[in-house]
């Protein structure tokens, strides 16, 4: 028990310099290469009047810290839909939280007067609970009982219908196409730390709620009877949870927009290397989410340099081979 205790904590370790050597990787390379020391002397001494700082300071950090907080919530919000549902291939960008947050964004953006970054995340947020009640709504049966086919088949279809709108309305206000671009393919350049501020609260909410449920998401994986008969009320501890990963997804999309797939390859990764205890599997899904999401970063700026990739772009190429497969071996 020491042992695989021990193991994991140097996992975790791992994890975290794997953090720190794409966030460096991140800050440091692009079209315009900021070397080691010009990099130490832009932190320990920034000169405006230099452009190598200028562009760390307004581009390169706000891009990776964004891509570190929207990977590791994507990937943690992926992990525990997979928990709530009980089905390997949920994650909020499959299972149409993302794309509702989306089509609210759109809304707000095209057909209302809401440019504020507060304003847009309320869109976000609501979006989200609305494409979330959609899900469920759809996917129970006869006698209120999830299906995983269900599930995944009624968020394929919320997926495509509020992207459909977001398309359409798009196509009706051409004007408001180039202001929601970056959302809908996935972008985390373009940003500034301002913009995180106002999510800060929603981001650390959502965490509380994951640390304060750690174990009872625990029991939710021996089964509904299981965790009425140890006293749990499964509703509540399901709805507190959905709460945090509509809190977590939400805020990822109006932040970032449609990155896709971190929450479905993220969590599988982690349980193959930390197994299916919550209280190791979600640290490591924030650890390896916000690393895949900050590599995938760096490799879209040399993809078709000197023009840079939406990362969204990137986290696909990736994430649907591996969907492919894991939906073939689901249904072996």
């Amino acid at each position: 028990m020491l042992n695989q205790r021990t193991s994991r904590v140097v996992g975790l370790l791992l994890g975290l310099m794997l953090v720190a050597a794409a966030f460096v990787a991140s800050v440091m390379l692009g079209t315009t290469e900021i070397a080691w020391p010009t990099f130490l002397e832009a932190l320990l001494h920034y000169d405006s009047s230099r452009v190598a700082h200028i562009i760390l300071f307004t581009e390169r950090l706000p891009r990776a810290v964004i891509a570190a907080l929207v990977g590791a919530s994507l990937a943690i919000a992926g992990a525990l839909m997979q928990t709530l549902t009980r089905n390997p291939l949920a994650s909020p960008s499959i299972l149409g939280i993302n794309a509702g947050a989306m089509f609210f964004v759109v809304i707000a953006v095209s057909l209302l007067p809401l440019h504020a970054p507060a304003e847009v995340v309320g869109a976000a947020l609501l979006g989200a609970v609305v494409a979330a009640c959609l899900v469920v709504v759809l996917s129970r049966g006869r006698h209120g009982e999830l299906s995983p086919l269900r599930v995944v088949l009624a968020g394929v279809a919320v997926t495509a219908m509020f992207v459909s709108f977001s398309q359409g309305l798009l196509i009706i206000d051409r004007q408001g196409f180039e202001s929601v671009l970056y959302w809908l393919a996935g972008s985390v350049s373009g940003r500034e730390l301002s913009l995180v501020v106002p999510l800060l609260p929603l981001f650390a909410g959502a965490l509380l709620l994951c640390a304060l449920l750690v174990r009872h998401a625990n029991a939710l994986l021996l089964g509904d009877d299981m965790v009425k008969g140890l006293g749990i009320r499964a509703g509540t501890i399901k709805l507190l949870l959905g709460l945090a990963v509509i809190l977590l997804a939400g805020s990822s999309v109006a932040l970032a927009g449609m990155i896709g797939f971190v929450g479905l390859i993220v969590p599988h990764m982690a349980r193959g290397l930390f197994g299916v205890d919550h209280r190791w599997l979600l640290p490591a899904c924030a650890l390896l989410g916000a690393s895949l999401l900050l590599l995938a970063d760096v490799a879209s700026r040399f993809l078709m340099a000197p023009q840079d990739v939406p990362v969204g772009v990137m986290t696909a190429l990736i994430g649907t081979p591996f969907f492919i497969h894991l939906a073939r071996r689901k249904s072996a």
